[in-house]
Protein backbone atom coordinates (compact mmCIF):
# COMPACT_ATOMS: atom_id res chain seq x y z
CA UNK A 1 0.00 0.00 0.00
CA UNK A 2 0.99 3.87 -0.77
CA UNK A 3 0.52 6.52 1.24
CA UNK A 4 -1.02 7.34 4.37
CA UNK A 5 -4.11 8.34 3.01
CA UNK A 6 -6.92 5.53 2.67
CA UNK A 7 -8.50 5.27 -0.87
CA UNK A 8 -11.56 5.72 -2.16
CA UNK A 9 -11.38 2.96 -4.50
CA UNK A 10 -10.76 -0.46 -3.00
CA UNK A 11 -7.51 -2.01 -4.20
CA UNK A 12 -7.47 -4.73 -6.87
CA UNK A 13 -8.59 -8.04 -5.03
CA UNK A 14 -9.32 -6.75 -1.95
CA UNK A 15 -12.78 -6.45 0.14
CA UNK A 16 -14.63 -3.83 2.02
CA UNK A 17 -17.18 -3.93 4.75
CA UNK A 18 -19.42 -1.68 5.93
CA UNK A 19 -19.46 -1.64 10.22
CA UNK A 20 -21.32 -0.09 12.94
CA UNK A 21 -18.98 1.87 15.34
CA UNK A 22 -18.94 0.82 19.19
CA UNK A 23 -20.90 -2.69 18.67
CA UNK A 24 -20.26 -3.33 22.25
CA UNK A 25 -22.96 -0.35 23.26
CA UNK A 26 -25.30 -1.12 20.84
CA UNK A 27 -27.31 -3.39 22.42
CA UNK A 28 -28.86 -5.20 19.05
CA UNK A 29 -28.10 -7.08 16.08
CA UNK A 30 -26.19 -5.27 13.23
CA UNK A 31 -25.46 -6.19 9.76
CA UNK A 32 -21.92 -6.05 8.38
CA UNK A 33 -22.32 -5.48 4.83
CA UNK A 34 -19.66 -5.79 1.71
CA UNK A 35 -19.31 -2.86 -0.66
CA UNK A 36 -21.93 -3.83 -2.95
CA UNK A 37 -24.21 -3.08 -0.06
CA UNK A 38 -25.11 -7.12 0.65
CA UNK A 39 -25.47 -8.22 3.77
CA UNK A 40 -22.24 -10.81 4.46
CA UNK A 41 -21.93 -11.09 7.96
CA UNK A 42 -24.40 -10.99 11.19
CA UNK A 43 -23.34 -9.50 14.85
CA UNK A 44 -25.42 -10.81 17.45
CA UNK A 45 -24.47 -9.29 20.53
CA UNK A 46 -25.22 -11.80 23.63
CA UNK A 47 -25.55 -10.79 27.28
CA UNK A 48 -23.73 -13.81 29.67
CA UNK A 49 -23.88 -12.43 33.05
CA UNK A 50 -20.64 -10.11 33.86
CA UNK A 51 -20.05 -9.93 30.25
CA UNK A 52 -20.82 -8.96 26.75
CA UNK A 53 -20.24 -11.91 23.82
CA UNK A 54 -20.33 -10.66 20.27
CA UNK A 55 -21.18 -13.34 18.00
CA UNK A 56 -19.87 -12.84 13.82
CA UNK A 57 -22.65 -15.26 12.01
CA UNK A 58 -22.30 -16.04 8.28
CA UNK A 59 -25.33 -14.50 6.34
CA UNK A 60 -27.21 -17.72 7.23
CA UNK A 61 -26.60 -17.81 10.86
CA UNK A 62 -23.70 -19.98 11.12
CA UNK A 63 -21.42 -18.84 14.06
CA UNK A 64 -17.95 -18.27 12.72
CA UNK A 65 -16.58 -16.10 15.72
CA UNK A 66 -16.89 -15.19 19.47
CA UNK A 67 -15.52 -11.78 20.81
CA UNK A 68 -15.53 -11.52 24.88
CA UNK A 69 -15.78 -8.36 26.66
CA UNK A 70 -15.12 -8.79 30.21
CA UNK A 71 -17.09 -6.34 32.77
CA UNK A 72 -14.52 -5.90 35.34
CA UNK A 73 -11.60 -6.08 33.14
CA UNK A 74 -9.54 -2.62 31.69
CA UNK A 75 -10.34 -4.22 28.14
CA UNK A 76 -5.94 -4.39 27.07
CA UNK A 77 -6.47 -7.52 26.09
CA UNK A 78 -9.44 -9.15 24.31
CA UNK A 79 -9.98 -12.96 22.79
CA UNK A 80 -11.45 -14.16 19.61
CA UNK A 81 -12.48 -17.63 19.86
CA UNK A 82 -14.13 -20.21 17.15
CA UNK A 83 -17.76 -21.75 17.99
CA UNK A 84 -15.60 -24.26 20.26
CA UNK A 85 -14.21 -21.97 22.52
CA UNK A 86 -10.75 -22.53 21.10
CA UNK A 87 -8.86 -19.21 21.18
CA UNK A 88 -8.18 -17.85 17.66
CA UNK A 89 -6.61 -14.90 18.77
CA UNK A 90 -5.76 -12.20 21.09
CA UNK A 91 -5.96 -8.55 20.69
CA UNK A 92 -3.62 -6.78 23.26
CA UNK A 93 -3.92 -2.38 23.67
CA UNK A 94 -0.26 -1.33 23.92
CA UNK A 95 0.08 0.55 27.21
CA UNK A 96 1.63 3.63 26.36
CA UNK A 97 -0.16 4.79 23.42
CA UNK A 98 -2.13 8.25 23.77
CA UNK A 99 -2.98 9.62 20.52
CA UNK A 100 -1.39 6.91 18.35
CA UNK A 101 -2.68 3.61 19.35
CA UNK A 102 -0.78 0.44 18.98
CA UNK A 103 -1.71 -3.34 19.43
CA UNK A 104 -0.70 -7.13 18.79
CA UNK A 105 -2.44 -9.34 17.46
CA UNK A 106 -1.39 -12.94 18.87
CA UNK A 107 -2.91 -15.66 17.05
CA UNK A 108 -1.54 -19.13 18.41
CA UNK A 109 0.63 -21.03 16.18
CA UNK A 110 0.58 -18.50 13.41
CA UNK A 111 2.17 -15.28 12.16
CA UNK A 112 1.41 -12.63 14.72
CA UNK A 113 -0.30 -9.48 13.17
CA UNK A 114 0.72 -5.58 14.42
CA UNK A 115 -2.23 -2.70 14.76
CA UNK A 116 -1.57 0.62 14.56
CA UNK A 117 -3.14 3.71 13.97
CA UNK A 118 -4.97 7.12 14.92
CA UNK A 119 -7.23 6.76 18.03
CA UNK A 120 -8.94 10.45 17.05
CA UNK A 121 -9.51 9.84 13.46
CA UNK A 122 -10.20 6.25 13.51
CA UNK A 123 -7.46 5.14 10.97
CA UNK A 124 -5.92 1.84 12.07
CA UNK A 125 -3.81 -0.69 9.55
CA UNK A 126 -3.25 -4.45 10.27
CA UNK A 127 0.16 -5.62 9.26
CA UNK A 128 1.27 -9.18 8.83
CA UNK A 129 5.42 -8.24 8.84
CA UNK A 130 5.62 -4.94 6.86
CA UNK A 131 2.60 -6.12 4.46
CA UNK A 132 -0.91 -4.53 5.32
CA UNK A 133 -3.61 -7.01 5.53
CA UNK A 134 -6.67 -4.97 6.07
CA UNK A 135 -7.39 -1.37 6.92
CA UNK A 136 -9.92 0.14 9.00
CA UNK A 137 -11.51 3.54 8.06
CA UNK A 138 -13.83 6.51 9.10
CA UNK A 139 -13.14 8.61 5.76
CA UNK A 140 -14.95 6.33 3.30
CA UNK A 141 -18.53 6.85 4.72
CA UNK A 142 -20.46 9.72 5.95
CA UNK A 143 -22.54 7.81 8.58
CA UNK A 144 -20.68 9.27 12.00
CA UNK A 145 -21.07 5.85 13.49
CA UNK A 146 -19.61 3.54 11.14
CA UNK A 147 -16.57 2.76 9.34
CA UNK A 148 -14.85 0.47 6.39
CA UNK A 149 -12.69 -2.72 6.49
CA UNK A 150 -10.77 -3.14 3.73
CA UNK A 151 -9.64 -6.55 3.36
CA UNK A 152 -6.87 -7.34 1.43
CA UNK A 153 -5.77 -10.56 -0.85
CA UNK A 154 -4.64 -13.26 1.54
CA UNK A 155 -6.12 -12.34 4.70
CA UNK A 156 -9.37 -13.94 6.67
CA UNK A 157 -12.39 -11.36 6.51
CA UNK A 158 -13.65 -12.60 9.43
CA UNK A 159 -10.55 -12.46 11.69
CA UNK A 160 -9.80 -8.84 10.18
CA UNK A 161 -14.04 -7.84 11.15
CA UNK A 162 -13.73 -9.36 14.59
CA UNK A 163 -9.87 -7.44 15.23
CA UNK A 164 -11.83 -3.74 13.80
CA UNK A 165 -14.59 -4.78 16.90
CA UNK A 166 -11.58 -4.92 19.24
CA UNK A 167 -9.87 -1.88 17.72
CA UNK A 168 -13.24 -0.28 18.18
CA UNK A 169 -13.83 -1.24 21.66
CA UNK A 170 -9.89 -0.88 23.43
CA UNK A 171 -9.41 2.18 21.89
CA UNK A 172 -12.55 4.10 22.64
CA UNK A 173 -13.25 2.56 25.91
CA UNK A 174 -13.81 5.60 28.31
Amino acid sequence: MSGDQPRNMPAAGSVRYRMRQKLFSIGDDYWVTDDDGERAYKVDEKTLRLRKTLVLEDSGGEELLKIRERALSWRDAMHIEAPDGTKVATVKKAKLAPLHARWTVDIPGGEHLKVTGDILGHEYRIQRGHDTVAEVSKKWFRVADEYGIEVFSGADPTLMLAIAAVLDATAHDS
